[in-house]
């Protein structure tokens, strides 16, 4: 294999990960109540290519994002983006419901929520440039901040 066919990445200290390559960052772990910042692992970028369109928000329905074609043009991206309600500040999410859309150059993850939480607030930067993502995806490139209902720090 050629050396181009390597990525390497790196993982942050002081984080949890989860298995839909997901970090978490507890903000204030003296506070009880602490909310946890949420961001994609620079895994993912490894695993699936560069990161190409991040879209923080809640569906309708989440059949809306799947799409038969991986390779599905701007247009269908943003027909995607007609069907879907941004989520705002103190948006609950569930269990297992969406959080993030991320479309990378050779596939598109929907990834769900790891934890029943409150949404605190939203990095609306990286849904404008995912570059973010790529590039400092444990600083600059974070998705949320949320306020967790059950999670154990």
């Amino acid at each position: 294999m050629a050396d181009s066919d390597y990525y390497e990445f790196g993982v942050a200290h002081g984080r949890k990960y989860t298995l839909e390559h997901l970090w978490l960052q507890v903000l204030d772990v003296k506070k009880a109540d602490s909310q946890i910042k949420i961001g994609l692992s620079e895994f993912v970028r490894a695993e699936y290519g560069d990161i190409v369109r991040v879209i923080l928000t809640k569906p309708e329905d989440d059949t809306e994002f799947k799409s038969e074609d991986s390779d599905a043009d701007e247009d269908d991206v943003n027909q995607d983006d007609d069907a879907a309600t941004p989520m705002t500040s103190g948006d609950e999410v569930g269990l297992d419901d969406l959080l993030l859309t991320v479309t990378t150059e050779h596939d598109k993850l929907l990834i769900n929520a790891p934890f029943p939480c409150k949404i605190v607030s939203l990095n609306g930067d990286i849904e404008d440039n995912p570059d973010l993502v790529n590039d400092d995806a444990y600083a600059d490139g974070w998705c949320v901040i949320v306020q967790p209902h059950e999670f154990d720090p």
